[in-house]
């Protein structure tokens, strides 16, 4: 069983959904990356999804962007990402999931990227731009290796969500609202409907999480409350992240983590 898996196993038996904190690797600076996981450790997140930057990241919105174009301006390159990924697995077993886009892979090859990720403490991988239609060499790549986390969304059919329910492994991720990441307001009706409905038709097989757009302790109590098993927050980490001097970046992380942790336990 993998990592993420066993988390989402723990997570039933303590009658708790899990917490999925995304922060940019790099941003602003690999300290600040590290001294960030410590926080979100202490806070109680049950799963890092940590990004490596893309030139043309198209899933994420301005914020996303930002720490992006910071982290590739500070030099980061993919062996530096898997040098500071071990520097993490040294201090915690928290599973980590690496959020990146596609042509990282390819280039490198899906079964020579799969297995250096995995080597490092890479647990799964969410590939906004991976379609179900061409995933049939990264999937094989990383069976038995590493999770296989894909995107749906509100409006994605059922005939579609049964393809690509079926591909995902560790977890299944809705996304919430229409377009890229970003601190939004607003919890959408369509949202609510569209976790209850992937619940029905997946039948408990696998965990549903919904992430784009999550940045309060409200947004998660509802997400929760309407049946998401797993609720993602990035934007807001990087906000605090960018607003926050170093020395006090642990300690804050750790506060708000703790505020959005405690929402995932079903009153």
């Amino acid at each position: 069983m993998s990592k993420i898996k066993e988390k989402f196993a723990e997570l039933e038996k303590k009658n708790q959904k899990a917490l999925v904190s995304y922060i940019m690797a790099g941003f602003p600076d690999e300290k600040a990356t590290i001294s960030t996981v410590r926080g979100l450790v202490k806070g109680g997140a049950d799963i890092i999804e940590l990004g490596f930057p893309f030139s043309d990241p198209l899933a994420d919105g301005p914020v996303i962007q930002n720490a992006s174009t910071v982290s590739l301006q500070k030099g980061a390159k993919i062996n530096k990402f898997f040098t500071l990924v071990k520097k993490i697995r040294k201090e915690t077993n928290i599973p980590l999931v690496l959020m990146t886009y596609t042509n990282i892979l390819y280039h490198k090859g899906y079964s020579k990227f799969i297995k250096d990720a995995k080597n490092a403490g890479i647990d799964g991988f969410i590939l906004p731009d991976m379609s179900i239609e061409e995933s049939k060499e990264y999937t094989h790549a990383a069976k038995n290796n590493a999770d296989t986390v894909f995107l749906i969304s509100p409006n994605t059919t059922k005939k579609r969500i049964e393809k690509i329910s079926k591909a995902s492994t560790g977890f299944l991720y809705l996304v919430a609202v229409y377009g890229t990441t970003g601190i939004k307001t607003g919890i959408k009706n369509y949202t609510l409907k569209a976790i209850k409905d992937v619940k029905k038709q997946t039948g408990g097989k696998i965990p549903i999480g919904v992430g784009f757009g999550v940045s309060t302790p409200d947004d998660v109590r509802k997400y929760i409350d309407a049946g998401a098993d797993a609720v993602i927050v990035g934007s807001a980490y990087l906000k605090l992240i960018e607003n926050t001097p170093q020395n006090k970046l642990e300690s804050k992380i750790a506060a708000f983590t703790k505020k959005l942790k405690k929402q995932t336990i079903p009153k």
